[in-house]
């Protein structure tokens, strides 16, 4: 090829782009999302509560205003009662049944079902000995059991020392006072009854190491908040706590022969004795 001919050819045009970085966006839309997402969450949940029961509603109410305190009282309510639930992986309906079988099949206690209530709560399984006007379950006054009360006691000892759930006993007064100035007050009594009950059933086979607490709340949980001196807000709780992943099985029920030796020897509890200062009359 000719130089005139390489001089007429075109030369090629290299056009070079450079490429401008727009600078990043912010990050003011991910706070707007999340206020969105916490306002949406708070509706959900004001409309939860406004279909729930309320009992519930006052069980949120509470928390909120005292967080540990209603944490501490879970289960263990203030009226002495519980809020009836299914308890997963445990067998506490089955354990109601068989108490109040049992309850039922001694004559002796058969007329004091009405002063015995077992429930289901959230916690385990409630057995209230809720007193009456003749001293049902404890002398007037003190801290030392009836006939009735040692029974029985030796009758739920019987059942309960089979289980490997936990115990929490706990012992309630009225409002009645002790006379001015004594220094022993509802505060010892309540406590005296629980551990007067704990000593009782752990004679009649509970361990020592299963009875986890024991609690004494003088006139400060009254069952019946109307009428501070109701006989049955003097009372003997015990909770067969619902612990996670520890199933209450039931023993397999004696034979006959069996069930009567069982009997015989739950019925011959030994006697608590406490001492008390005099107190009001019925109490």
């Amino acid at each position: 090829m000719s130089q005139q001919q390489q001089q007429k050819k075109p030369h090629p045009i290299v056009i070079k782009r450079r490429h401008r970085h727009t600078a990043h966006h912010g990050g003011a839309w991910k706070v707007a999302y999340a206020d969105f997402v916490t306002a949406l969450m708070s509706l959900f949940i004001v409309l939860w509560l406004m279909s729930q029961s309320a009992k519930i509603k006052e069980a949120v109410a509470g928390y909120f205003n005292d967080p540990h305190g209603t944490a501490a009282l879970m289960g263990t309510t203030m009226k002495g009662s519980g809020i009836p639930a299914p308890v997963p992986a445990t067998d506490m309906n089955a354990l109601k049944d068989r108490l109040l079988q049992e309850i039922k099949a001694k004559k002796d206690l058969e007329k004091l079902s009405k002063q015995i209530e077992i429930t289901v709560t959230q916690e385990g399984l409630r057995i209230e000995l809720l007193e009456g006007k003749d001293a049902t379950f404890y002398e007037s006054g003190s801290a030392v059991l009836s006939q009735n009360g040692q029974e029985l006691l030796a009758l739920l000892a019987a059942e309960l020392k089979t289980l490997p759930n936990h115990l929490l006993i706990e012992g309630h007064t009225d409002a009645a006072q002790y006379g001015s100035g004594a220094d022993y007050t509802n505060w010892e009594l309540s406590a005296d009854r629980a551990n007067s009950a704990r000593r009782l059933m752990q004679h009649d086979g509970v361990r020592s190491d299963q009875v986890s607490q024991v609690r004494g709340y003088a006139d400060q949980m009254l069952r019946v908040p109307a009428n501070p001196y109701d006989p049955t807000n003097r009372r003997i709780t015990i909770l067969v706590k619902n612990e996670p992943g520890v199933p209450a099985k039931l023993p397999v029920a004696p034979a006959p022969a069996a069930a009567t030796a069982m009997n015989r020897t739950t019925a011959k509890a030994t006697p608590v004795t406490e001492t008390a200062p005099a107190r009001k009359p019925g109490l």
